[in-house]
């Protein structure tokens, strides 16, 4: 057991804060300044789960101390055997209540309570490659629905024989980036393609990037130099879509702080009918993109200094495999290995991602010596 002292020195430290943050959200001059606002109410929450922790820890130390002072001074058994059972409680409650607050007293992912902007791409693997991303889109949809997320899909390529070449969406709700950060990734199948007529099975590969999406006060964009082209958009939708042009596509010059090279940012929105709400998602999309690269280097950082691969942010990197024959799934950066595929491609994903919340809180703890 952790020496009582130090975690509650550490929880105590931490009570003026509370207070003081308490007191700053309800200034009227933060509440007007929207990024120090928007901090500081993301501290008081998690501020305010810490203390509640420490409500329960102390109450738990207290009703142990108590009750081993009945267990000496008590004469009738009945409440010496009651003051026993009460100890006994509180010793099994505390290790538990210690390993929630060292991990509440970790610093947490800033980005973590973000929505996200989800790109699934075919890799290697021509059609087979397509029909499998739009199989994980699928997976992904389902998950979201699940968890009472909102997903936007704001541009697509169809494969030839089915699915996506590529498919971006945004998706909105409580920790979005928090929770599907652990998806970015290559991920791997290994089936028997609809188009192969041998019977034989083929290895496929499609790509998952999940980024922090940006909140319109993260990066500067000079939106006067943004240049707007509409067109009218393809594929199925009525007739409606075809005739009107509410395909969007911005273009945009931004110098890279990282290298110094001035990049030209190309991004395309054709999914609603309606042109502004294309250019707003589009505007998203630019300050993802914009954020994104901007904090590769912290990305790259986080990267260096963790062992395993569970969120680093890697891209490239294989992370899972998806085998049908053996209706298996493997991930590989925790060695998970469940035979469940036909559910988890319906989007019963959670326990995986369970798994590698706990493998990174558990290397989060070693790294902070708490």
């Amino acid at each position: 057991m952790a020496d009582n002292n130090t975690l509650l020195d550490k929880l105590d430290g931490l009570m003026a804060r509370f207070e003081e943050v308490s007191t700053l959200i309800t200034d009227p001059a933060v509440i007007a300044d929207q990024r120090r606002y928007v901090r500081l109410t993301k501290e008081y929450k998690e501020l305010g789960e810490l203390m509640k922790a420490r409500a329960e820890y102390v109450g738990c130390l207290a009703s142990l101390a108590e009750a081993k002072q009945l267990m000496q001074t008590e004469t009738d058994p009945e409440m010496r055997d009651m003051a026993r059972e009460e100890a006994a409680a509180c010793e099994t409650r505390l290790p538990d209540i210690e390993e929630r607050i060292k991990l509440l007293l970790i610093p947490a992912d800033p980005e973590d309570d973000r929505n996200a902007i989800l790109e699934i791409r075919g890799g290697t693997g021509g059609d087979e490659a397509a029909i499998f991303a739009g199989d994980l889109f699928r997976m992904y949809a389902k998950y979201c629905e699940r968890k009472g997320w909102r997903m936007e899909v704001s541009g697509f390529t169809e494969g030839a024989a089915g699915g996506y070449k590529e498919i971006i969406c945004s998706v909105s709700g409580e920790k979005v980036y928090g929770t599907l950060k652990y998806e970015s990734g290559v991920h791997r199948v290994q089936r028997v393609p609809a188009t192969e007529t041998q019977g034989r099975v083929h290895t496929s590969a499609a790509s998952v990037a999940v980024l922090p999406e940006a909140e319109p006060f993260d990066v500067e964009i000079n939106e006067g130099e943004i240049k707007w082209d509409t067109f009218r958009s393809g594929g199925a939708g009525g007739q409606n879509v075809n005739k009107v042009e509410s395909g969007v596509r911005l273009r945009y010059n931004w110098r890279n702080p990282n290298t110094g090279v001035v990049e030209e940012i190309l991004i395309e929105c054709t999914e609603t009918r309606d042109q502004p709400k294309n250019k707003e998602r589009a505007l998203a999309r630019l300050r993802t993109f914009i954020y994104d690269k901007e904090h590769q280097k912290y990305v790259d950082d986080i990267a260096s200094r963790r062992k395993t691969m569970v969120s680093t942010g890697d891209r490239s990197a294989k992370i899972r495999t998806y085998n049908y024959p053996q209706g298996r799934i493997t991930d590989h950066r925790i060695n998970y290995t469940v035979y469940n595929l036909a559910a988890f491609m319906d989007g019963d994903i959670q326990d995986c991602i369970d798994h590698l919340i706990v493998a990174e809180n558990a290397e989060r703890l070693k790294a902070s010596e708490l």
